[in-house]
């Protein structure tokens, strides 16, 4: 269908066909939202056309603010003037290029002619600088049109030549280390391509800074971040569905677009993408380019020794090549697969030539686990001051930032001693003062957290049984004072292991020395090997791309120290805001220390800090309670700052028989307590592996396509599932794949669990109880239970025409203060019936009628 162009009051919205009504509010109240710098909790469901709505909605806004910034900027131009006390057009200088310039206060009592030189200074100053923004602007524009004559790269290219020639100094120094040797004793001679395992002088920033006297920050070359929207979700289909429609949009074939994704799904180099574990992906990633940097200084000097096969640069990573791909993906809206697809052919890495596309896009999509988590954030070159962020998916938003900040670490991963000690013995003659001291200072951390658990760290944690178990939970303050390291700056050694790659080194290490050892280095290196086959770390969830259960054997394990250095930064946290978790398990081995993040605000402040506007949008966000309290209040961010948006569905009313059943066939009161609560014999069942879900999938659907063709002996079918399981979330049972969907009892989490228990505390003790309402933690569990009904409910209608009856089976629904807590689009229809009997005639009557006019 053609494009069609709504007015709603002065804001004209292209669609790509006439919306519903509720798509005209939701694009009215965004473009509001995003206007006035608010931050907006959006509600729409499933089969409401939310995506397009936030699209049309969002993109229309952008496409004003830039018509609006460019008139702006004329009129600067042309008069030489700026709008130093223009309140109308304030929201105009948001940009980095008006900051600072416009409104300055003066001093009370200040001569009127100091005051006007002043004023004429800001905008003589403000002239220039928009005319040096309107001259990259133009430059990008031009690059872009040119794309047939390959323009090379400019800025992004001098960004990475910096950290090229830095990386190489590096390895410089660390070759004449290896050269020269240190101490008295001269070191024994490495093994082909075991240079790089050692590790180079060590200087932290503040000694960097401090020495060179500059800001290394600065780069006025550097290419400006344009006004953009960051748009997440939470899988990389969802995302790869988003661009889909964003092509179909009015605004597929103007918009600049790059998707950005993880190093799993973005690389084109097979040998790398066969490694399977994340971990092992990025690390060999980050070697090959540190071989690269190798390759060009052993150019300007004869090699001593050849270097291992493997050790060899990437072919992908080659800057004209990527920039090449940044401004493909500029020209043409693209997903994933069709960026993979291109960097094949240009034979340039996807995964670092999006990231060269941002700051010339204007909408940049990407999984919101990378904008949610700082350092990677920073890693990929993402910059939110002033800039506008839609999380969608997002009624999950606090438990993924809570669960991104929470680090747990098993006592065989603690036990990394031996590997230590051996890293030192093998190469301790080639380190330097500062590397030796850090090193030190982890084995002494390492020690101390196998202590506190009870355990010793010189003896094997899988042979070693602790005389306590159970469960202790401690403030962060109070487990470091029991361990005896609260005299160590945890920042320190944070920042060294981040800067030194000692985990990547260390791993090289093991993985050298871990299957085949030289007879030379057997004595030295006894039970080294033992202990690694014996070593079996947890492997967590890639911040980008969950792993796949369906995975026979388990993964290679990652670098040991990661899961370490993880624990080390959760411990930085401020004290109310974690707490540590000792779990004493019968051996050490399968005993744990784990952080909990209480307060998840303090991660995301700095997104609503930084962000012109921030939109949290999902299918289902009731009830908002928790976003507004325990999300945004605890970010700092005011009530007034707030706006709250739901829509209902476009389902016609009579398309669903939401019931509250109140009691079952003998009229006793149903009420699935877990002492009472017994589940019937089932059909088919939710597996427990996630391959195996589309298979049972397959046979769910050929069992109901069966029916009316087996002559009355197939009548339908039943899929029981768990609550919070693989099928409540993310699996669409539209039509004739989810008529009827019935809530069995109400899904309360553990209440005995420490994390709930201590999460209960803490919202009890920092949070304000409001008057006649319950309790904040009490009103947290309610909340934690809904979300998921409302998650699971929500399955059976999935389009306009499309209808189901939902049953929720249980008098408890029937409380007003738990119907409150239901979409609005259901509570506005639910019917409560006492008695089991009505509720079957009306479930009857309901299916009855609509299969007759269907």
């Amino acid at each position: 269908m053609a494009n069609e162009t709504q007015k709603v009051g002065a804001i004209r919205f292209p669609f790509p066909f006439t919306p519903y009504s509720i798509q005209e509010d939701f694009m009215a109240e965004l473009y509001r939202v995003l206007e006035a710098g608010k931050i907006g909790i959006f509600e729409s469901p499933t089969g409401t056309g939310k995506s397009l709505s936030l699209i049309c909605g969002a993109l229309s806004w952008l496409r004003d603010f830039e018509q609006k910034k460019r008139e702006e900027e004329a009129r600067l131009l042309e008069t030489g003037t700026g709008p130093l006390h223009d309140e109308k057009d304030e929201s105009l200088c948001l940009s980095s290029s008006c900051e600072g310039a416009a409104g300055t206060p003066r001093p009370a009592g200040e001569p009127a002619w100091v005051t006007q030189f002043v004023q004429k200074k800001e905008e003589r100053d403000l002239v220039d600088r928009l005319k040096a923004e309107q001259a990259r602007r133009k430059q990008r524009e031009e690059r872009l049109q040119q794309l047939q004559h390959r323009v090379q790269l400019k800025y992004a290219a001098k960004r990475l030549r910096q950290e090229e020639e830095e990386t190489e100094n590096l390895l410089r120094l660390s070759r004449e280390m290896l050269e020269t040797g240190l101490g008295a004793e001269r070191p024994e001679q490495l093994e082909s391509g075991e240079e790089e395992l050692v590790l180079a002088e060590y200087e932290s920033d503040e000694e960097k800074k401090a020495a060179s006297g500059v800001d290394e920050d600065e780069d006025d070359l550097e290419e400006e971040h344009v006004t953009k929207i960051y748009y997440c979700s939470r899988t990389h289909s969802q995302l790869a569905q988003f661009v889909h429609e964003v092509k179909k949009s009015p605004f597929g074939k103007d918009v600049r677009l790059v998707s950005l994704g993880s190093r799993q799904n973005l690389c084109v180099n097979e040998d790398v993408k066969s490694l399977g574990s994340v971990q092992l992906i990025n690390d060999r990633c980050v070697d090959m380019q540190r071989s690269r940097h190798e390759k060009k200084g052993a150019e300007e000097e004869k090699p001593k020794r050849r270097r291992q096969e493997k050790q060899v640069a990437c072919p992908f990573y080659n800057h004209e090549q990527m920039g090449l791909l940044r401004d493909e993906a500029l020209a043409e809206v693209k997903d994933i697969e069709q960026l993979l697809a291109l960097g094949k052919e240009a034979r340039a890495c996807p995964y670092y030539g999006s990231r060269l596309a941002i700051p010339a896009a204007q909408l940049v999509v990407l999984p919101y686990q990378m904008l949610l988590h700082a350092a990677t954030r920073q890693a990929a070159g993402i910059r939110l001051q002033d800039q506008v962020v839609i999380i969608d998916e997002a009624h999950n938003l606090i438990d993924t930032i809570t669960g991104m900040h929470s680090v747990e670490v098993s006592g065989s991963q603690l036990c990394q001693h031996s590997q230590l000690l051996q890293y030192m013995e093998r190469y301790g003659k080639r380190l330097k003062a500062k590397n030796l001291m850090y090193l030190k200072q982890i084995l002494y951390l390492l020690e101390k957290f196998v202590a506190v658990l009870g355990g010793n760290i010189k003896q094997n944690p899988n042979t070693q049984s602790l005389s306590q178990t159970g469960t202790e939970l401690k403030t962060i303050n109070d487990f470091l004072f029991q361990s005896q390291i609260d005299n160590i700056n945890l920042f320190k050694v944070q920042r060294y292991c981040e800067k030194s790659m000692i985990s990547r080194k260390l791993f090289g290490f093991t993985e050298r020395y871990g299957a085949v050892l030289s007879s030379r280095e057997q004595p030295k290196l006894a039970g080294f090997q033992q202990f690694l086959q014996s070593l079996q770390p947890r492997t967590t969830e890639a911040l980008a791309a969950p792993a796949d259960e369906s995975q026979a054997s388990a993964p290679r394990p990652a670098s040991p120290l990661m899961h370490i250095e993880g624990f080390l930064a959760a411990l930085t946290a401020a004290n109310q805001d974690g707490r540590v978790i000792l779990s004493r398990q019968g051996s050490l081995s399968q005993s744990t220390l784990k952080f909990l993040l209480l307060n998840p605000a303090v991660h995301f402040a700095q997104v609503v800090k930084e962000c012109r506007a921030v939109v949290i949008a999902g299918g289902t966000m009731q009830p908002v309670s928790d976003f507004r309290q325990q999300l945004l209040a605890c970010a700092g961010v005011e009530a007034e700052r707030v706006v709250e948006f739901s829509c209902g569905h476009v389902i016609p009313p009579d398309n669903i028989l939401p019931l509250v059943i109140c009691s079952g066939i003998s009229n006793q009161p149903l009420e699935f307590t877990f002492q009472k609560r017994e589940l019937p014999q089932m059909i088919f069942q939710e597996p427990k592996s996630a391959h195996q879900v589309e298979q049972v999938l397959v046979a769910y659907s050929r069992c109901i396509q069966a029916c009316g063709q087996e002559r009355g002996r197939v009548t339908g079918a039943l899929l029981l599932s768990v609550v919070g399981g693989k099928m409540s979330e993310g699996i669409n049972f539209s039509d004739n794949l989810g008529r009827c969907v019935v809530m069995v009892g109400m899904p309360f989490p553990n209440i005995r669990s420490p994390e709930l228990q201590e999460k209960i505390a803490y919202l009890d003790q920092t949070l304000p109880r409001a008057p006649g309402q319950a309790p904040p933690g009490k009103a947290l569990v309610e909340n934690l239970c809904m979300k998921a009904v409302n998650q699971s409910i929500g399955r059976a209608i999935r389009h306009q025409k499309d209808f189901a009856s939902i049953v929720l089976l249980d008098q408890r629904y029937a409380r007003p203060p738990v119907l409150a807590k239901l979409p609005a689009w259901i509570q506005a229809h639910v019917e409560v019936k006492a008695t089991f009997g009505p509720a079957i005639a009306a479930v009857q009557k309901f299916h009855r009628e609509k299969s007759a006019s269907s």
